[in-house]
């Protein structure tokens, strides 16, 4: 039995190795890795959550994670959703340069352990940090000793022909001790019902991190969280996983006689709750640093994958975005048209970018979203050159009707930018970079133009900067009365009866539409 446990659990490390490098490669090649996709994270409430695809299928989630740990997997989009100061930005990003090469510790952590997607220890780290709950000492000494006067009566009485009274005596001792305290047990055991399960992975986990000779501030900070009690976290995780393993030990039929004679639950109720008053409050800890270091490696490993990503620099100052060669990361390299973009609070404080469908003008924005929000989690970027102030991202780009709450498209769209007005207007707040795409499509054009202009210059009053795509072309004119308004566009052209795009940004305003092109090209009589 011990060889076959034994070659089981070799065949599941394997699958797991498996697995990661197989994620890695479907990363490679511009699909979902099937990590996870942190659908659970979205919300349409959110500034930019839906409109830049950072859950769900397919989603920037699931091309970074690795997480093992739910915590882990809400530390990462913790980062994804609200971005961080220059000082923190710099500590992930040395944290993520130190955590990128080192790509056997990464394969150590995703092939830990048993298998446990997501596992989740908040019960845990619950029961850890709850208020001691322990009878008076003097009943767990005498749980143990009436157990053990238990079973040598019983093995007298079965073996040995004695006298049927010890049994009797002990065991009616035994009733009375151990039944007003069953209660008690029960609440100290029923929150680490399934614990034992993924403890090996948080104890495999814990030991890579306690080893590994880090250089990284941070992961030393996250190395010296750990420590309480004079013991190593892995250690004091392996002792509750063997007081859990012995617990779970009354399961075997062969043993339910010595545990019902030495009132197993009780007693390893005792056993539970030392633990629990030395090492359960520190659990909270461990299992936080656990979580940043797993979303520090999912950022680690996409810088490994994505070689010629770079570092953007993130810097204090006046609001500024410029970047050379941005490409979207969730487009395969090899197919990704880059383009250059510069915001600022000089000149080009709002990009007017005007084009036909499908041209590249939705692409680009959430290429600079994107990439934006992984330059604020500390991630790398898909550019030659990135560098921006911090800002507070809002976008306008999936906005949807709902028939459940009774709201139009049109109302959806005018609360999401009530709401970024709000996010710009905020005292002590960073910028607001906004990406609005076709606003106010769900209305006539004269009040869609008289909006547009309208929101775009009460953002740019706030300090904001960022775009404004639009079909209509009157919009465009809104460059000559708006100060710092720069007019751009993308294009296209056909040829033999199909349309081709360079989905690269030019100056100036789009001399063409396509819009018949597309209907005549689906046979459409127009």
């Amino acid at each position: 039995m011990a060889k076959f446990e034994a070659a089981r659990g070799r065949k599941a490390w394997a699958a797991r190795a498996v697995r990661f490098y197989s994620g890695g490669l479907e990363r490679l090649a511009g699909r979902p890795s099937g990590n996870g996709d942190g659908a659970r994270f979205a919300d349409d409430a959110h500034p930019y959550a839906d409109d830049l695809d950072l859950f769900g299928p397919g989603s920037l989630f699931e091309l970074l994670t690795v997480c093992r740990t739910r915590t882990g997997e809400d530390t990462l989009a913790a980062w994804l959703l609200a971005p961080a100061g220059p000082g923190e930005v710099k500590a992930r990003q040395e944290a993520v340069a130190d955590l990128a090469p080192r790509l056997d510790l990464r394969e150590a952590v995703a092939v830990a352990g048993a298998e446990a997607p997501a596992a989740d220890y908040r019960p845990l780290m619950q029961w850890g940090g709850a208020p001691a709950d322990a009878p008076p000492a003097w009943k767990w000494w005498a749980v143990e000793v009436l157990g053990w006067l238990n079973v040598f009566a019983w093995a007298g009485w079965l073996f040995a022909e004695t006298t049927a009274l010890p049994v009797l005596a002990f065991g009616l001792l035994s009733l009375a001790l151990a039944a007003p305290l069953m209660s008690w047990a029960g609440r100290v055991l029923k929150p680490l019902d399934r614990a034992a399960e993924n403890l090996s992975l948080f104890e495999a986990v814990l030991i890579r991190l306690e080893r590994e000779p880090f250089s990284a501030a941070r992961l030393k900070e996250l190395q010296g969280s750990m420590r309480a009690g004079g013991l190593l976290p892995s250690e004091q995780i392996r002792q509750l996983r063997l007081l859990l393993d012995g617990y779970n030990a009354r399961r075997n039929a062969f043993f339910i006689p010595v545990a019902v004679l030495r009132m197993w639950p009780v007693r390893f109720a005792f056993k539970l709750e030392a633990w629990r008053a030395r090492s359960g409050p520190a659990v909270g800890q461990w299992l936080r640093a656990v979580g940043e270091f797993e979303a520090l490696s999912s950022l680690a490993g996409h810088a490994y994958e994505n070689p010629a990503d770079v570092v953007p620099t993130v810097e204090a100052g006046p609001v500024r975005l410029a970047a050379v060669g941005v490409g979207h990361p969730l487009i395969p390299a090899a197919k990704c048209v880059r383009n250059d973009v510069t915001l600022g609070a000089g000149a080009n404080r709002v990009l007017i970018v005007s084009g036909s469908n499908m041209s590249g003008k939705s692409t680009l924005l959430r290429a600079v979203g994107v990439n934006a929000v992984l330059a604020l989690a500390g991630g790398v970027v898909r550019a030659k050159r990135f560098a921006l102030t911090p800002v507070a991202v809002g976008a306008t780009m999936r906005v949807q009707d709902s028939l459940q709450a009774g709201r139009s498209r049109f109302f959806a769209e005018v609360t999401k930018v009530r709401l970024l007005l709000d996010i710009a207007g905020r005292d002590g707040g960073p910028p607001l970079l906004f990406l609005l795409d076709e606003l106010f499509a769900g209305t006539n054009s004269a009040d869609r133009v008289a909006g547009a202009e309208g929101v775009t210059r009460a953002l740019l009053a706030l300090g904001a900067v960022g775009f404004v795509t639009t079909h209509d072309l009157s919009l465009t004119a809104v460059t000559d009365s708006i100060p710092g308004a720069v007019n751009h566009h993308f294009c296209d052209g056909l040829a033999g009866g199909e349309l081709h795009f360079d989905y690269t940004m030019h100056p100036g305003v789009v001399p063409h539409g396509n819009g018949l092109a597309l209907m005549r090209a689906v046979g459409l009589k127009v």
